[in-house]
């Protein structure tokens, strides 16, 4: 044990000053890249050479867990917290937001004497004080929303040739989305500078639409597999081909030795499985393989689910000389443990009071000296706990889910241990079925009610406060402010109960019905211009309403428009604290109210 403790010990520098040796840190998340969504772990029709070298001179985490969908993932690496305790359990319907009062990864950096930078995906909100400038980025190169094509994002970004935000001002970028991401933490990482990099690049490939050139999704499409599963394994080609670039930039500018690099998805596969029953076969090594079935690691579900594999990615660190390359850790870890992590190993300085969810898992990282590679991963380091974890898929007002039987009567939920996984009441032998096949909960009724208990507890602890919104905040250091349509909170009423779209398509489409409105909190109090419209400014197009009405807390407002009026203007006094903000506009051939999708209220200064 005192030969071990100081293997750890070793690690950690002497004091928190700002110290020019004290590691850089890179995290790349990629988006719904499963656990078998590279030939490291077995893919037959995947070549990933760079991802496959990553995880030789890596540690890999071997039971990693994520939560199933974007936003979440997101919101608990960057806080150490779960989804749901810091406000973002949601991709839309306004619980995408990170709670202002959270102190995130990049805060805590910076505040330790390292320059940082993000490139690609926050998806933790876009306004002040949510957008990643405020949150501890000092160069940021972002798309807004869950994806570059989505609303709030210009109207004609495609993947290539796009248009990003640097620091929050748009920008025209040359190429395909992760090639432009890469080149510009490729010259993040390459400054000279005095101090250490934290450096965040989380892509939104392989995230739908499966968009790449042709040359990277030819040759699935020739194997057999479906246009999208072939886009998709395309993007992760062209996302090992940056990898490997990165690898080249890195050694050039001799950042190996001490720069840790973090690799990970964001939740399950979501077009590397298929139908496990399907007939058509590829032939792989003289072998048939099920290309219907794709391929999962033998995991049950996908993306968005809480059966393992929805939530179980791969998860590589390296830090040569320091983590040994190629050892496998099997106790059960997860996204909430990276913060901790790095202030231990990287000496910063936390100043934060709300404790971590996530654990430091330095001590797992670590060889254990004297043992062989065998015995080493059959062990647990003295004194790591035997974990409980959750994981929970919730909408706008979360529920708690029930016992058994869950179905889709109410959101879904898991519980993890190191023996067991249960899943909606369902449980399971972690070790004699990991593909979660055979529900064992009915001879261990013990357990189920143990487990059950311990998810209650938690759903009670992460919601003590309630729900708060995380509200768009007004007349402060951004004026105006702008939302859209995906981040209200659906008004929960007819056919379209719950609804939000977020697609640029769904803007005109004239069938749609839907409304709901945006939490707001005003910081100042005055005079606020308010214009609604139902198209972005960078694509006007007709309104198609005779009326549009505003409310905002009491306070109700309606003109008569033209039905081919683009936008619509209010002038409101507005008193500071929490309202709700909601606006209608009537269609010309129905009479019907539709929401107004887009907002953009500004302060008289």
């Amino acid at each position: 044990m005192f030969k071990y403790l100081i293997s750890i010990l070793c690690l950690f520098p002497a004091s928190t000053s700002f110290a020019t040796d004290r590691p850089n840190v890179i995290v790349i998340l990629t988006d719904d890249q499963g656990y078998g969504d590279m030939g490291c772990h077995g893919n037959p029709w995947l070549k990933t050479p760079n991802l496959d070298r990553l995880a030789a001179e890596s540690v890999q985490l071997e039971d990693y867990h994520v939560d199933p969908i974007c936003t979440p993932t997101r919101a608990a690496l960057m806080t150490g917290r779960y989804c749901t305790r810091v406000g973002a359990w949601d991709v839309i319907q306004g619980r995408q937001l990170l709670q202002s009062d959270e102190t995130t990864m990049a805060d805590i950096f910076e505040r330790s004497g390292y320059r940082t930078g993000m490139f690609g995906k926050w998806h933790l909100g876009d306004a002040w004080p949510y957008a990643t400038r405020f949150r501890g980025f000092q160069t940021v190169v972002r798309h807004l929303a869950g994806g570059t094509d989505e609303i709030s994002n210009p109207s004609d970004n495609d993947f290539f040739d796009d248009t990003y935000y640097h620091n929050g001002k748009p920008k025209n970028s040359q190429g395909y989305c992760t090639d432009v991401f890469f080149n510009e933490l490729h010259q993040f990482i390459s400054r000279d500078s005095d101090q250490p990099f934290f450096a965040y690049l989380p892509l939104n490939a392989m995230h739908s639409p499966h968009t790449v050139a042709e040359k990277y999704s030819a040759p699935f499409e020739a194997m057999g597999h479906p246009e999208k599963r072939s886009k998709f394994y395309g993007m992760i080609i062209n996302f090992d081909e940056n990898l490997g670039r990165l690898f080249e930039v890195m050694q050039e500018h001799n950042l190996n030795d001490n720069t840790i690099l973090v690799f990970m998805g964001d939740n399950g596969t979501a077009e590397g499985n298929g139908d496990p029953k399907g007939s058509g076969v590829s032939i792989v090594h003289g072998n048939p393989i099920n290309l219907e079935a794709g391929f999962n690691s033998g995991m049950r579900g996908a993306k968005g689910s809480t059966y393992e594999g929805g939530h179980r990615v791969a998860c590589f660190a390296r830090w040569p000389g320091k983590w040994e390359a190629g050892k496998q850790v099997h106790q059960l870890t997860s996204h909430r443990d990276w913060l901790p992590t790095f202030i231990d190993v990287c000496g910063l300085q936390r100043d934060q009071k709300e404790p971590f969810d996530g654990q430091s898992i330095a001590p797992l990282l670590v060889s254990n000296l004297g043992q062989d590679a065998q015995a080493e991963a059959a062990s647990t380091p003295e004194g790591w706990p035997d974990r409980t974890l959750f994981i929970q898929r919730q909408s706008d007002t979360p529920v708690l889910g029930k016992r058994s039987g869950n179905g889709h009567n109410s959101p879904s939920y898991a519980i993890l241990t190191e023996k067991w996984r249960m899943v909606d009441g369902a449980l399971y032998d972690h070790a004699s079925d990991p593909g979660q096949n055979h529900d064992v909960a009915a001879d261990h009724p013990d357990v189920v009610e143990e487990l059950y208990q311990n998810y209650q507890q938690h759903f009670a602890d992460v919601f003590a406060e309630g729900q708060p919104f995380a509200r768009f905040q007004i007349g402060g250091q951004e004026n105006p402010t702008q939302f859209t349509v995906r981040d209200w909170h659906p008004v929960k009423t007819g056919k379209a109960a719950g609804r939000v779209i977020w697609q640029q398509s769904q803007l005109g489409d004239d069938s749609i019905f839907i409304n709901g409105f945006w939490a707001i909190n005003v910081i100042q109090p005055g005079r606020y211009q308010i214009r609604l419209t139902r198209h972005p400014d960078d694509a006007p197009d007709s309104m198609k309403a005779t009326v549009a009405r505003l409310q905002i807390g009491d306070q109700i407002l309606r003109q008569t428009i033209s039905p081919d009026a683009t936008s619509v203007q209010f002038e409101m006094d507005l008193p500071m604290g929490p309202a709700r903000l909601q606006g209608w506009l009537t269609d010309q051939k129905t009479g019907k109210d539709r929401g107004a999708y887009f907002v953009n209220i500004r302060l008289h200064r």
